[in-house]
């Protein structure tokens, strides 16, 4: 928790809205871009292609060879794992149970191969044309006191993101830390296993969506296209991961599950906004509040002039899944209806007028700028951003109200 909570809210969020007070007594004129300072960046980003999580149940199995494993050599990159407070990294329980499920051809569920270990080193090429090249932002080599670098504790996020550090930074001989959280309070996805609350709504509205008009039908048809038994349990999800990995990598298992691609991922992304409910804002809440707290906080103390140097940084990359962009996505109202795909990042700029002293924030995703929920244009006044965002975003104490509600209304039954 001590990590997590941003220093300084109040200050800096008084601090934030005098300057814009002080901005809206006078006429607005349009803002000139050539007068912003880059002061931050956040890059929250997907993993890069990988291995489907669960095979599907058909007699021509694709071949998932350990050749499709190897490490690009630009891709090199010397990097260790922390947790949050710079001790050991903690047990992944989740690669444990990856390597339960070894795929036809011997690989493992949900690894990382040499095509997802290029996209995200083209990710971190992209980072460094914008912010070393382009802009003397960042220093042409990895510097601590600059940028600060998260992920999830599972293997192919900590080498996607070793990938990226080799296209942002080129090679080099110093390591970098990668620091992480235990499972049960990672909050760089929507964590299950500690917010029971979260579990059981996703649980029954899962269960619901498929008997959505329309939905059961769409998954009988391409069960029966495919050539999966309609006993087997495979809903849209599990298609639409076997679907990418396998087109990620030009693999075919069936030409039947390309001819449905179109409505495999409609279907799934149907399923995903029933089971998360955008007008239940607190399924959101559960779901990314935390993690939007951390991005809001990093905000806030960029902008407090009492925050020292040592607490804040230029840039802040955090290594996620698709399940964690798109209900970010959902709360900054500038999802698109597709599949968050592999590699794909949600960057967030904070600018500082030179003149006016006033700040902005520029949101893009997967490279294209974007008009989040609240804001008049692209380029967002700070207390505008913050103001949509904090219908979302959730310190750690109303989270763990928020995922203990049901458990304490049923004691109180």
């Amino acid at each position: 928790m001590r990590v997590w909570a941003p220093v300084g809210v109040l200050a800096s969020l008084a601090y934030c809205f005098h300057q814009r007070r002080v901005a809206l007594a006078e006429p607005r004129a349009p803002v000139n871009r050539n007068l912003l300072e880059l002061k931050m960046v956040q890059v929250v980003f997907r993993h890069g292609a990988r291995s489907p999580l669960k095979p599907l149940p058909l007699e021509e199995q694709v071949e998932w060879n350990p050749e499709l494993l190897e490490i690009p050599p630009q891709t090199l990159f010397e990097y260790t794992v922390a947790n949050l407070a710079g001790g050991p990294k903690p047990h992944s329980h989740y690669d444990t149970e990856y390597h339960r499920t070894v795929l036809n051809g011997g690989m493992f569920a949900g690894q990382l191969t040499k095509v997802g270990m290029q996209q995200m080193f083209a990710l971190g090429k992209r980072l460094r044309k914008n912010y070393v090249e382009d802009i003397p932002f960042l220093s042409p080599i990895y510097n601590p006191q600059e940028v600060f670098v998260r992920s999830t504790n599972m293997f192919r996020n900590l080498e996607s993101t070793r990938c990226l550090l080799a296209g942002l930074f080129q090679r080099q001989k110093e390591s970098v830390i990668i620091h992480t959280d235990e499972a049960i309070s990672e909050v760089l996805y929507p964590n299950y296993q500690s917010c029971w609350s979260l579990r059981e709504k996703t649980r029954g509205r899962k269960k619901a969506a498929i008997s959505q008009p329309g939905i059961l039908e769409d998954l009988e048809k391409v069960k029966a296209g495919v050539g999966i038994a309609d006993s087997d349990n495979v809903d849209f999800f599990i298609l639409l991961d076997n679907m990418v990995a396998e087109e990620a990598h030009s693999l075919l298992s069936s030409p039947e599950l390309k001819r449905f691609a179109q409505l495999i991922e409609q279907r799934a992304v149907d399923m995903a906004l029933y089971i998360l409910q955008q007008e239940d804002r607190e399924s959101i809440q559960m779901a990314v509040g935390p993690f939007l707290y951390i991005l809001e906080g990093n905000l806030l103390k960029a902008v407090d002039p009492s925050t020292p140097p040592s607490k804040t940084r230029k840039m802040y990359l955090y290594a996620t899944h698709d399940v964690t962009l798109l209900p970010m996505l959902l709360a900054l109202g500038i999802f698109d209806n597709k599949w968050p795909p592999f590699a794909v990042d949600l960057t967030m700029e904070l600018y500082q007028h030179q003149k006016s002293k006033e700040w902005f924030v520029r949101l893009s995703y997967n490279g294209k700028e974007q008009v989040p929920r609240g804001c008049p244009d692209k380029l967002c006044p700070l207390d505008k951003f913050l103001n949509a965002m904090s219908a979302y975003s959730v310190s750690p104490e109303k989270y763990q109200r928020l995922c203990s509600q049901t458990w304490i209304m049923e004691l109180e039954e």
